[in-house]
């Protein structure tokens, strides 16, 4: 998984602006998104199709409340630069309930 450095809005959209994506936005104290991270290798691979990459949530704190993200660990998704589905929310997510989240993108 890639990880997204420091960036802005702009610099964000000109990541995402080709192909599908999925931001994966997580922080290292966050018990919830140390809980799903094992799973992410294999939800990466069953959803090859999309790119996804890891934002951390204060180095991006700006770049987050832009996105109004203000629960972690949450997912936003891009295809051609347009933003086609988020599943935010400060809830902890497991691997079914992310799975279905990009399936039903």
């Amino acid at each position: 998984m890639e990880t997204l450095s420091k960036t802005d809005l702009a610099g964000l959209n000109d990541r995402v602006k080709d192909g599908k994506h999925v931001l994966f936005f997580t922080a290292g104290w966050c018990p919830d998104c140390a809980f799903i991270k094992p799973a992410m290798p294999e939800i990466e691979r069953d959803f090859a199709d999309y790119q996804f990459i890891k934002v951390d949530r204060d180095e991006n704190i700006d770049l987050a409340a832009n996105l109004g993200i203000m629960g972690i660990p949450s997912f936003v998704a891009y295809k051609d630069g347009q933003e086609i589905g988020r599943f935010v929310n400060k809830d902890r997510k497991t691997k079914e309930q992310v799975e279905s989240f990009l399936r039903s993108l």
